[in-house]
């Protein structure tokens, strides 16, 4: 397996630190709002990832942490007139709950950085004795002119570096050196040695990484927009602590609208629960796939129309091979392989996907049963790997009760045809119809979509 590495920047192949098992760190969500599709990017992205391996044959212990404090959080909070803890807790359950809709398997530990103080506290104060960091007044800062690789994964130097207002802060030795520890009056706040405060960002997935993952580990990955200066000053603080941390750095591009990265300080968010209002979560997940993943991804509904209508294809495929034959074999197609092999290539992956079924469906017209029972087998085992199969798709209540709903009317119809009474059936599928539903009357009873 051919991968990414941006520390690097060039792609190599993938060795274990312990063979036949991967350790994966990804940075998760700082949860002070309702989670948007790019977010789902990156969580996409590294699920596919961990598919691949298990697919593989690798035991992956995947780890993606929870910001559930943190100034933005707070801000939040205020104003919603409550709780920071209730607010975290809220837009947590939320993310989880788009995770799921997107097919997203759970992490192997999902921690939160409010249960972690201790692990930072120690390793600040590790810090501290090398001569890493210093503490002047209640803050904890590093230093980051004593680490002679900083600006290494995102190629910047210190002297060419801008220094916003973020940077210009009390008790500072040096203009780029960040906070570990801050003093702040407000709450909440946790004892140390240095005072009451919170912690910075950086150190929290520093010591989480290293207290369920250890040391040294396989991958860390997140979002491009976290190269800098968050994952830059995570390399800082724990290699100045002594641990080799990640041997290989993947990042997944932005979301783009209008060419301006997706966030919700840009105020052009596309919310999940709203995208999922017009589309399913395999047809979201299947947009999100569907470029590079070091590749920027342009929003426009018109492009997620064309990725719903493509996943669509393949659905109908499997849907209409199943009523002819069983599949045969789950043996993936060697230039399927191949493509996600080298650097999880997803455009030839999925190219490779849509020539099967174009074929397939040529298959279904002649008949040829044999070869379409192969074909069929394999496009269900691509979408298994990419995490695309429909019994991934979560099914809620509210879907159960359409599905319902639509079926006794089917059921009615049926009913009206076989008594002959076919004005009552033709009037039951014009109503269906009317209401945007696809109806397809097979050798093997009725088939009903929604007309996208």
């Amino acid at each position: 397996m051919q991968l990414y590495n941006t520390l690097t920047r060039d792609v190599s192949e993938f060795r274990a630190i312990e063979p036949g098992q991967v350790s994966i760190y990804v940075c998760g969500a700082t949860v002070q709002g309702n989670p948007h599709i790019g977010h789902m990017r990156a969580a996409v992205v590294f699920d596919l990832l961990r598919r691949w391996f298990i697919h593989n044959g690798y035991q992956v212990r995947f780890i993606r942490n929870v910001t559930d404090i943190d100034d933005k959080i707070l801000h939040t909070a205020g104003h919603e007139e409550r709780p920071w803890f209730e607010v975290a807790a809220h837009y947590e359950r939320e993310f989880t709950w788009a995770y799921h809709q997107l097919g997203i398997i759970p992490p192997s530990a999902e921690p939160r950085a409010t249960g972690h103080i201790g692990q930072m506290v120690e390793l600040i104060d590790d810090l501290i004795k090398r001569d890493m960091a210093y503490a002047a007044d209640g803050d904890v800062y590093f230093a980051v002119d004593k680490f002679a690789d900083y600006g290494k994964l995102s190629n910047q130097k210190l002297d060419q570096l801008m220094v916003s207002d973020d940077n210009i802060d009390r008790n500072k030795r040096f203009v780029h050196d960040f906070a570990l520890w801050k003093k702040v009056d407000d709450e909440p706040t946790w004892q140390t040695p240095w005072g009451r405060g919170r912690p910075g960002w950086h150190i929290e997935c520093s010591a989480m990484a290293r207290f369920y993952l250890g040391k040294k580990f396989d991958i860390h990955g997140g979002g491009l927009d976290l190269a800098f200066p968050h994952h830059e000053n995570e390399i800082a603080q724990s290699k100045a602590a002594g641990d080799d941390f990640a041997q290989r750095w993947l990042h997944s591009a932005w979301v783009t609208q209008s060419g301006e990265k997706m966030s919700k300080s840009l105020g052009n968010s596309l919310q999940v629960k709203e995208v999922l209002k017009l589309v399913n979560g395999m047809e979201l997940r299947y947009y999100l796939l569907s470029a590079h993943y070091r590749s920027m991804l342009e929003y426009s509904p018109s492009s997620l129309s064309e990725s719903t209508t493509a996943y669509s294809r393949i659905l109908n495929f499997v849907n209409r091979a199943k009523e002819l034959v069983e599949p045969s074999g789950q043996d993936l197609p060697d230039e399927f392989v191949a493509a996600m092999n080298d650097d999880l290539n997803l455009p030839i992956a999925l190219s490779v996907l849509h020539e099967k079924v174009r074929r397939g469906n040529s298959l279904i017209s002649d008949e040829n049963s044999s070869e379409l029972s192969l074909i069929l087998a394999e496009v269900i085992a691509m979408l298994e790997v990419l995490g695309l199969s429909a019994l991934n798709q979560a099914n809620t209540g509210q879907e159960q009760i359409i599905d319902s709903l639509v079926q006794a009317i089917i059921d009615e119809r049926e009913a009206a045809r076989v008594r002959k009474d076919f004005a009552t059936a033709d009037a039951l599928r014009d109503k269906l119809l009317a209401s945007g539903l696809i109806i397809e009357d097979t050798p093997t009873g009725v088939r009903w979509s929604i007309k996208r």
